[in-house]
């Protein structure tokens, strides 16, 4: 079992940063899948950024060369920095975590970022 608790949102101009972080709590962490996902109203759900327990990332198209997910298995945590943020990135962050089968996968309650003049 793991639990998730996302931090770091807000409301951020356009072209500003904001950093995530998703402290997880259980044993499991550092070996499963953890990564970021969004979902802006009225869409669904879609997957930002993962990283594999040993780092190799994973980024959305929209969110290339923008966008850094690091993770830090010692602190059990995994981070999202966005850079130049856009209008059309505001949604809630929700953090991830699974098995490398995808069989468990557990989720945090999101954080809002809102990118807005």
């Amino acid at each position: 079992q793991l639990q998730l608790v996302e931090s770091g949102g807000g409301l951020v101009q356009p072209g500003g940063s904001l950093r995530l972080t998703c402290a997880a709590s259980g044993s499991l962490f550092s070996i499963y899948v953890a990564g970021w996902y969004r979902q802006a109203p009225g869409k669904q759900r879609e997957l930002v950024a993962e990283a594999t327990s040993g780092g190799s990332p994973k980024y959305a198209d929209s969110v290339k060369g923008r966008f850094t997910i690091s993770r830090d298995n010692a602190q059990n945590a995994v981070y999202l920095q966005m850079n130049s943020l856009k209008p059309e990135d505001t949604a809630a962050y929700y953090c991830n975590s699974r098995s490398p089968s995808g069989i468990n996968s557990y989720w945090g309650k999101g954080t809002l970022v809102t990118v807005s003049s």
